[in-house]
């Protein structure tokens, strides 16, 4: 579930969010922003119980003011830069069109595969 979507009024467990998705890729992302602030307090805690259980994809929040607080009735749509170059050249994840991957997060694969020590030859001549 998107932690920003405003949640469906009858539907429970569905929020106002959808996906654009252009040949099997994610292109675009929309939702209707949750401006109630007890409901996003609740969905934050929730969010911050999740990522103390090891989500890495939780959203946290700074501070002890609600956003939906001030929020008029809102909603928007994105796409990203990497989206579209992922799309343009037919990279079938993000990670390989980011512009810093040096930032990005290595795969546990290939750390796995790094940290083997190397086999070492040792020869003599005679």
């Amino acid at each position: 579930m998107s932690p920003s979507a405003k949640w469906h009024r009858s539907k429970e467990g569905l929020t106002k969010h959808f996906e654009l998705f252009v040949m099997k890729k994610e292109t675009g992302n929309a939702y209707t922003e949750l401006n109630d602030p007890m409901r996003q307090r609740q969905v934050f805690e929730d969010q911050a119980k999740a990522k103390a259980a090891g989500d890495d994809e939780a959203m946290f929040m700074d501070g002890n003011d609600s956003p939906g607080a001030w929020l008029p009735p809102t909603a928007g749509w994105s796409m990203g830069i990497d989206r579209i170059t992922m799309f343009l050249t037919d990279s079938s994840n993000v990670k390989e069109v980011l512009l810093f991957p040096a930032m990005k997060p290595e795969d546990k694969e290939t750390v796995a595969t790094t940290d083997k020590p190397e086999s070492t030859t040792v020869g003599a001549s005679v």
